[in-house]
């Protein structure tokens, strides 16, 4: 789902490919010392085809297994890629021609690996990347009274002592929990006010609290600034508090392209029946598809071999959904 299809896309991907050549490599001593003189290559394609658009405003969920091609696609619209073939236009700009003026209109957060100076209390990495995108003063102080109102500036506020923005500013990022550090990151890469941020697996190795607060913080910049956010994850979680839209990619294609109300609608018929056969054992799972068979009719055909202790009946998950799509069994209408 887009949230304005009259507008200009601020990415568009069409026929995007990335191919890389590996090499054959051979078992054993000898076959590492063939290796070295070798001119066996395969080519592999990390994306094969990739076209879509992407509205402005949009937060957008890139999902799909290890190895699908999520990290190259978003590698290419950050203009670190050149594209093997296809057109690629970012802001308006082919990134990998245009690589300092794209850098000036997105931000990035790649998983663990910080942007921030290792010894620096964070304010003064932020005064650095403030020198670095030339952001004026007035723009500056604009933003970090955005982060007071989202974060709180004391510990009484709704940051907490773990991420109150005072606290952070002061503290070195060696010295940061990796909720911290990741925190700090988001905040650094919406500090220069980009049109785009990308956010590869934001959350991952962070406790509950700190993915809310996270999340929180994506939605308020989102609301705020228009900002247009794509996400990478393997957390679910992530995709059912923050995207609209998901793009699901296997093999570097597209398997689904549509809303995720539209993925939760397509499965509405759907419901997980647990059973327990013994209080004292663990629930065994159901898959119904009501349209089919009803639950009832599922229960009756239960009983009639065996002996019923506890039921429960839950919705289907995002996750459960998903991962139909990978075994094809939802397209992208």
């Amino acid at each position: 789902m887009q949230k304005n299809n009259n507008t200009k896309p601020v990415i568009s991907l069409k026929g995007l490919h990335k191919e890389f050549k590996t090499l054959n490599r051979r078992e054993g001593l000898k076959g590492g010392l063939l290796d070295l003189f070798s001119r066996n290559y395969k080519t592999v394609k990390a994306v094969n085809g990739l076209s879509f658009d992407i509205q402005p405003g949009e937060i957008v969920g890139l999902l799909g297994p290890n190895g699908a091609g999520k990290s190259t696609a978003i590698k290419m619209m950050s203009g670190v890629l050149k594209p093997s073939g296809g057109e690629i236009l970012v802001n308006g700009v082919i990134p990998y021609n245009n690589r300092i003026k794209n850098a000036q209109n997105i931000g990035v957060v790649f998983g663990q690996r910080s942007q921030l100076w290792w010894a620096l209390p964070l304010v003064e990495s932020l005064k650095l990347l403030k020198d670095i995108y030339m952001i004026e003063d007035k723009h500056y102080n604009q933003m970090f009274d955005l982060y007071k109102t989202i974060l709180g500036a004391s510990e009484s506020e709704n940051g907490g002592e773990e991420c109150r923005l005072d606290s952070l500013l002061k503290k070195p990022v060696r010295q940061m929990s990796l909720g911290q550090r990741t925190l700090s990151d988001i905040l650094a890469s919406f500090l220069h006010n980009p049109k785009v941020v990308f956010l590869d697996e934001p959350t991952i190795g962070l406790d509950v609290m700190m993915k809310a607060k996270i999340r929180e913080l994506v939605l308020e910049l989102n609301r705020i600034r228009n900002t247009t956010v794509i996400l990478t994850t393997h957390d679910i979680g992530d995709v059912d508090a923050l995207c609209e839209r998901v793009i699901i990619i296997d093999k570097g294609a597209i398997l689904y392209d549509n809303s995720l109300d539209n993925l939760k609608s397509f499965f509405g018929a759907y419901r997980t029946l647990k059973i327990k056969y013994n209080k004292d054992e663990e629930w065994v799972d159901f898959l119904i598809n009501e349209d089919e068979s009803s639950v009832m009719d599922k229960l009756a055909e239960i009983e009639k071999t065996n002996k019923i202790a506890d039921i429960k009946i839950e919705e289907i998950s995002t996750e459960s959904v998903i991962k139909k799509i990978y075994e094809g069994e939802v397209k992208s209408s």
